[in-house]
C-alpha cells in the first residue's frame, strides 16, 4: 500500500488509496447479507410477525439505507461506512486540472465549504450508493431464477418460448423481461464490471480523480477528512440550545419536534459506533465456534448432568392404541402395519393423517450385508445414487418420482385396488378401498422418515461413488 502512495508522488494527502476505498466496499457489502442473516434467524422463531418483513427486505433495507446514507452525507460529507474509514464525498471543480492546492493550503475552511455537497448532489450520490445496488441486486436474482437455467438447456428449449402476442400487457412485458436477462443483461454486467476495473487501474495509477465510473458520472469524488472537516463535523454535532417554550408547553421525548432534532439525530449517528462494536462481536463468535475452548467448557459443565431417555410426542399414544383392540367401528382408522410398512407411520402436522413411507434396508447379520446397497423404494440394487437432505441414498428414478408425487407404490396404495397393491410388495389389505383422504401419499417428502424435502424434486443430490 505504501509502494502505491509513491506512485503518486505524495502530492495529494487527501486523496485516499485503492485499497481504501475497496475495504470500505466491502465492509458496505457484508452489511446487508448479515442483516438478513440475522433476520431469518429471528423470523424461525417469530414467523408471524417477521414473515413478511424477510420477504421485502431488499426495500425495506433500501428504505433505511436511503435514511441512513442521507443524514451521513449531510453532517459527515461521507456515506455510513465511507465516515468509518475517514472518508469523504467532494464535488468536483469544473477548473483546469480540478485541483486548488494553494487554496486548501491557505483557507481550508472556505474551500471546505465551496467543495461541500450541496442538496442536489446528495441525492446524486445516493442514486449511487443506494439505489443502483438495489437494481443490480434485483437484476442478478431475476437472472438466476428466469434465465441462469435456461440458458443451460440450449435453443432448442427457448425456441419453444414465443411472444404471447394475444396475451395480456403484463405477460408481454414479463416475456421482454425474460428476453432481456436471457439476451442483454450478460453483456450489461460485463460492461459494468469492465468500468468498475477499468477507473480503479486509472486510479491506482493516479490517471484519473475518479475510482468508479458512477462517480465521474454525478461529479463526485472521494476525498480523505481533513482538520476543516474535523472542526465541522465536531460543530454540527453540538446539541441545539433548546427554545423556550410556550407556557404550558413540555419538553418531552415523545414530542416530534425532540424527535426530529435531537432523537433521530443522535440514534443516526450511534451508528458508527454500533458498527465497530458488532464487527467486534462477530469477530469473537467466529473465534468462539472455531476454538476448542468453547467444547471444552461445554463438556465440563455437562459432566455433571444426567439427562432423562428423551420422549417422542405420540409415541406412547400409538403404544397403547396398538395393546388395546380396535373396535369394528374404528379398524378403518387405525393404520396397521399393512398399510405402511412400519408400525407407527409418522403423522402430518397440517393434515393430521398418517404418512406412506418405506422401511429402510438395515443388514441384520453377515449374510445380508449388501442390503445397505438397496433402494428402500424398489428395493433393489441402487441404480444411479441420489442422496435425499435425510441422509438415505436412493435410486433417482424412484425418490424423483417419490417426490414428485407419482411413483406406482404411492399410486397402487392410495388407490387400494388388491391387483395394484399386489405389486406394490405385501400392501395388499383386504377389502382394499381408495385412501385419499385417509392418508397421505408422501408427495414431496423422503421415502424413510416422511421429512419434507426442501426444494421438492430441486432438494436432491446425487452422490458420487
Amino acid at each position: 500500500m505504501e509502494f502505491m502512495k509513491s506512485l503518486q508522488g505524495g502530492l495529494d494527502e487527501q486523496k485516499p488509496s485503492l485499497f481504501e476505498l475497496l475495504s470500505e466496499q466491502q465492509l458496505a457489502s457484508l452489511i446487508p447479507p448479515s442483516l438478513r442473516y440475522l433476520l431469518a434467524i429471528a423470523t424461525h422463531r417469530h414467523p408471524r410477525y417477521l414473515l413478511r418483513i424477510l420477504n421485502s427486505f431488499d426495500e425495506l433495507y433500501a428504505l433505511l439505507s436511503l435514511l441512513v446514507e442521507r443524514h451521513y452525507l449531510k453532517v459527515y460529507g461521507g456515506g455510513f461506512t465511507e465516515n468509518f474509514y475517514g472518508l469523504k464525498r467532494e464535488r468536483v471543480l469544473r477548473v483546469k486540472g480540478g485541483e486548488i492546492r494553494r487554496a486548501q493550503l491557505g483557507s481550508s475552511t472556505e474551500v471546505r465549504e465551496t467543495l461541500k455537497l450541496r442538496n442536489n448532489d446528495i441525492w446524486k450520490n445516493l442514486s449511487v450508493m443506494v439505489l443502483l445496488p438495489y437494481v443490480k441486486r434485483k437484476l442478478d436474482e431475476s437472472y438466476d431464477v428466469h434465465a441462469a437455467s435456461v440458458n443451460m438447456l440450449g435453443p432448442a428449449y427457448r425456441s419453444q418460448e414465443q411472444y404471447p402476442a394475444d396475451e395480456s400487457i403484463r405477460k408481454r412485458i414479463m416475456w421482454l423481461y425474460k428476453w432481456f436477462l436471457r439476451k442483454v443483461y450478460p453483456s450489461v454486467n460485463a460492461a459494468y464490471y469492465f468500468s468498475l476495473l477499468a477507473f480503479n487501474l486509472a486510479y491506482l495509477f493516479d490517471g484519473s480523480k475518479y475510482h468508479s465510473p458512477f462517480l465521474w458520472l454525478i461529479g463526485s469524488r472521494m476525498r480523505r477528512l481533513n482538520a476543516a472537516d474535523s472542526r465541522a463535523i465536531a460543530q454540527a454535532a453540538e446539541p441545539k440550545p433548546t427554545r423556550p417554550g410556550r407556557p404550558g408547553q413540555t419538553n418531552s421525548i415523545l414530542h416530534p419536534r425532540t424527535v426530529t432534532n435531537v432523537v433521530y439525530p443522535r440514534l443516526l449517528s450511534s451508528l458508527k459506533i454500533l458498527l465497530p462494536t458488532s464487527i467486534f462481536a462477530l469477530k469473537f463468535l467466529e473465534w468462539w465456534h472455531a476454538s476448542d475452548f468453547a467444547r471444552q467448557l461445554t463438556r465440563k459443565a455437562n459432566e455433571g448432568l444426567e439427562l432423562p431417555p428423551p420422549t417422542i410426542s405420540g409415541v406412547q399414544a400409538a403404544k397403547a392404541n396398538t395393546r388395546e383392540k380396535p373396535s369394528s367401528d374404528d379398524s378403518e382408522k387405525q393404520p396397521s402395519r399393512r398399510d405402511s410398512g412400519i408400525s407407527n407411520p409418522p403423522i402430518s402436522s397440517l393434515t393430521n393423517l398418517p404418512i406412506l413411507t418405506v422401511s429402510a434396508p438395515t443388514p441384520s447379520n453377515a449374510e445380508n450385508e449388501n442390503t445397505t446397497k438397496l433402494c428402500p423404494i424398489c428395493v433393489t440394487e441402487i441404480t444411479t445414487p441420489t442422496a435425499a437432505q435425510t441422509g438415505y441414498v436412493y435410486c433417482y428414478t424412484c425418490i424423483y418420482k417419490w417426490v414428485d408425487g407419482v411413483h406406482p407404490r404411492q399410486e397402487a396404495f392410495m388407490e387400494g385396488t388388491g391387483d395394484d397393491e399386489e405389486g406394490a410388495r405385501g400392501w395388499f389389505e383386504e377389502g382394499g378401498g381408495s385412501r385419499v383422504g385417509k392418508w397421505e401419499s408422501g408427495a414431496g417428502r423422503d421415502a424413510v422418515t416422511g421429512r419434507r424435502v426442501l426444494g421438492g424434486i430441486s432438494g436432491l443430490r446425487r452422490v458420487m461413488v
